[in-house]
This record gives structure tokens, sequence and C-alpha cells, in this order.
């Protein structure tokens, strides 16, 4: 979890203060922000997104929308890939560094030497800098669950978003989808209109339970609103930014949670313009940097789906690739479900290398991704030294996919 310059060495001093890097709780943090004067209570209006996978891109059609609208937007996500600062962006721009240190110091002197995890001092720095800059709206993702994650100190959004929940950090959310979709679902809010989209039928039963416990609409996919080859509920679309089939649930989302607030601003000329603007990286990106030049004439993809969810909605996709071959490199997190996000992307790979690279946090050893795959897979070794093996006729597809934490030492070595 590194930033850069003063920042960096704040947040490298910060992980002294709790032992642990994920300690699920709300009651530190509100202690803090007491002591910071209560900035999650002057924010402007906010859009919470929970969700297993599609998050980052629910939030990337809703900031999109939004600026299409001409509005200011504040933006809140994590993990970051790169540089720390791509976690908060205020009104529009990336947290520059300065602004970012003197506030990670601010609230590290508030806090004193009070036991907190990173995240949660992270999330107070973000909504004491949501607090003092002026804008439309804030967009807040979930790091982790819902119930008891930092962001969900928010009282009052204006409108909650729940994406696709299927089987991820079962050791801190439970063992079960319906136990994973209570946690998530702990970010609806009394009266507050709650927007979703596919959701496996033991997941959206929780959804609907816990929506109906507190008063809030649940605008489900199929129900409230529907995306098909028409559009959004007979609003024609242009095709997402975002490649991916799946990628039209995440913008049904957004459109759904926006329509369901009703800003003065929202109209259909800025949703079409934001659902084909949106950016978001690492989700089925076309690389065409330092690595990709390497591999040419194949072409090379990147996309940080790390579970089975993801595995599945990223194989939807791999039909419109019949046409070439394609060579796919997996790298994951140790302790992640590899057998689960592999086994959907089988049946398109014309070969499969299993990578680490030295910098990626928590790499699982080749060893298991190879075990995982059925033995399909060999081992690739680092990132440049599977690119190595791939055979260079003929032109097809190259894939890296299994980790955001890998995507972000991917796309380090693309900048280089």
């Amino acid at each position: 979890m590194k930033g850069s310059g003063r920042s960096e060495a704040i947040i490298d001093r910060l992980h002294a203060l709790h032992p642990k890097l994920i300690d699920l709780s709300l009651g530190r943090l509100e202690i803090l922000l007491a002591k910071l004067g209560h900035p999650e209570r002057a924010l402007p209006p906010v859009i919470h997104v929970a969700g297993t996978n599609g998050k980052g891109s629910t939030c990337a059609f809703l900031r999109a929308i939004a600026e299409a609208a001409g509005q200011r937007v504040h933006v809140y996500t994590s993990p970051h890939l790169v540089r720390f600062h791509e976690r908060i962006r205020l009104a529009g721009a990336l947290v520059e560094e300065t602004l970012l240190a003197d506030a990670l110091e601010e609230v590290e002197r508030v806090n004193g030497a009070e036991p907190i995890t990173v995240f949660e001092v992270t999330t107070a720095v973000a909504l004491l800098l949501f607090s003092r800059v002026e804008a439309d709206l804030l967009v807040l993702e979930v790091g982790l669950g819902g119930r008891f994650d930092a962001t969900n100190v928010v009282a009052r959004p204006v409108a909650t978003a729940i994406t696709s929940i299927s089987m991820d950090h079962m050791d801190f959310l439970g063992e079960t989808l319906a136990k994973i979709a209570f946690e998530k679902a702990g970010i609806i809010k009394p009266g507050v209109p709650c927007a979703t989209g596919f959701q496996a039928p033991e997941a959206l039963a929780v959804l609907r339970d816990v929506a109906a416990a507190q008063g809030a609409p649940l605008l489900a996919r199929g129900e409230a609103w529907e995306m098909d080859g028409a559009g959004y509920n007979g609003l024609a679309l242009p095709p997402p930014g975002l490649p991916g089939v799946h990628q039209r649930d995440n913008a049904g989302i957004a459109i759904t949670a926006l329509r369901a607030w009703g800003p003065a601003w929202l109209n259909d000329a800025a949703i079409q313009r934001g659902v084909a603007r949106a950016e978001w990286p690492a989700r089925i990106q076309r690389m065409d940097g330092a690595l990709a030049a390497r591999v040419a004439p194949h072409e090379l993809w990147l996309d940080g789906g790390h579970n089975p969810g993801a595995g599945a909605a990223l194989a939807a996709h791999l039909p419109s690739w019949a046409d070439k071959p394609l060579h796919i490199l997996v790298g994951m997190k140790s302790g992640k479900g590899a057998a689960g996000f592999i086994a959907p992307l089988l049946p398109f790979a014309t070969s499969l290398l299993a990578v680490r690279e030295p910098g990626q946090h928590l790499a699982m050893d080749l060893a298991e991704i190879v075990a995982a795959s059925g033995g399909v897979a060999r081992a690739g070794g680092t990132v440049a030294e599977a690119l190595a093996m791939l055979p260079h006729a003929p032109p097809g597809r190259v894939l890296i996919c299994g980790s955001l934490y890998l995507a972000g030492e991917v796309l380090k070595a693309e900048a280089a």
C-alpha cells in the first residue's frame, strides 16, 4: 500500500498503529472523525457502492455520467494500481501530493497513537478532503464488505448501489453467499433507494429482506430496470466505454442509482455520453505501451478480475475473441479461489501460463496456479518471461489477468 514521496512515508508509519491490515469495525473511525469535527457530515451528495465485482466500474460510470452533465465529482476507490493517489479524486482531479501528505499528517496528529487501521486513516483523510473541496457528487466505493467497512460512516447517502455478489473474502464476510450478501447489504439505509443488477437468487433474497427491513426501495434489474439491445428502459445507449458484456449491468446500476436520486442536472444526453466515455484501468484494457510493443503482432490485454465471479464475467466476453488464438497469463493473490477463477477461462485458452511478479502483493506460487488449472497451465515465471515463451505466429491475443496487484505491476512495466 504505497504512496509516493512524503505521503508514502506517512502511510508506512501508520502501519504500526494496528497489528492487522484488515479489522472491520466502525468504532475506531467514528472516534477519529469526531475529533476531526465530523467531516462525514459535511459532504456533497453521496452514492455509496458495494458488491464483489464491478464496484470500480460502476463508480467509473457514475463519475462519467455526472461529468458529462458538467458536474464536479469526488471519487473514493480502492485498491490503487500504481500510486496511492488514484484512490482519491477531488472534483475531477487526482489528489495532489502536497494536499494528500498534509491531510495525512493532520489526521495522524489528531489520532495520536490510538490503534487504527491504515484504511480507516486513509478513509478519514479522504472524507476530510471531500468536506473541504466543493463538488456536486461523491462516489464512495466500499473497501471490503459493507456493514462494518470504514466507508459506512456516511449515514445518509442519496442512493446506494450493490453490484454482482459472489464468493470472495470469505474469511471476513462468511462462508456462504447469503452471509456475504448480508454484509454487502449493510450499506442500505432507511428510505434510501438501492440499485442492483443481476444477482444469484440467494444473494437477491438477502438484499430484498434487508431493503424491506430498512424501508428502502430495491431497484433490481428485470424489475425496476432493464438493459437490452434497445438500451436502458428504452433509452438508446452507445456501447459502454468499458468492454465486456458484464459492463452493461454495471452501467445500468449506475444509471438506476442516479435516476433514483433524480438531480436536476441528470438528462438522457449526459447518460449516453457518460456511458460511452467511462474509463477504468485493468478492466479488459487494451495495452499499447512497452510490454505491448514486445509481443506485437499479438494484441495485449489486461484485466484485474480475481475471483470466481470475475472469471465468469471475463469468460462471457471471450467468445467475441474467437477469431484469434488466445494466450492467457494468470497470476493470483494467495487465498483466492484460483480454481473457480480459471475454470471458466479454460475453454477459450490456446495456452495458459502461470505468472507472478517480484513486487506482486501476496502472490500465489506458480505451482498452486498450475494445480488450480487442473494441470493445464504451465509455469511461466514473471510476466516478461512468460511473454517470451509465446509463439510469434499466428497473431493472437494475450490476456494477463487474475489479480489487481498483478495488474498494477503490469501497468508500471507498460509505462516504463
